[in-house]
């Protein structure tokens, strides 16, 4: 006989009913892969034009489906590209954060923060506390210093990913 609905085990329920965007896409312009991870580039907001992306290749959910070797190495990409980050734009802050609710597919932001930004301090998903037209000069120059500084940072991660070393086959 059927249980009342009640009493019946709970289902399993999805997070995102859509295919995964991280494994149909790249997330982002891509400054750096190998066969484990890229970092891309995230470009939807133009207040934050450092902000970047390290997305495992494969879809995983959570940190803990990693190896310790993978887990390893996905440290070192992080640890390089807040190193190439903290030698050439030298933001005031560093934020790194693995969430996934929106996207169950393990990946890091990696997001140069400075006193000016429009969110700061605050978390970048709060509402910014000024309007991109009321922003203010220092902001504005930060902006496109930034911009300007991209290449150079993004050879500098690229580098810095490429010499850190991978403990997997």
């Amino acid at each position: 006989m059927p249980q009342p609905a009640s009493q019946s085990a709970p289902q399993p329920t999805s997070v995102q009913a859509q295919p995964c965007p991280l494994c149909a896409g790249a997330g982002g312009r891509v400054v750096f892969q190998d066969a484990h991870v890229r970092v891309v580039h995230v470009d939807e907001d133009p207040a934050l034009p450092a902000f970047y992306r390290v997305i495992w290749q494969r879809h995983v959910r959570e940190w803990s489906d990693l190896d310790e070797g993978a887990q390893i190495h996905c440290m070192r990409i992080l640890t390089a590209l807040e190193r190439a980050m903290r030698a050439t734009i030298a933001p005031d802050k560093i934020n790194l954060a693995s969430l996934g609710n929106m996207v169950p597919h393990l990946h890091w932001h990696v997001i140069a923060r400075y006193t000016w930004d429009a969110y700061y301090p605050a978390p970048i998903w709060a509402a910014p506390h000024t309007r991109a037209e009321d922003a203010p000069t220092e902001r504005l120059q930060g902006l496109q210093w930034l911009k300007d500084q991209r290449p150079q940072l993004e050879e500098r991660m690229r580098s810095a990913c490429a010499e850190a070393p991978a403990l997997l086959e």
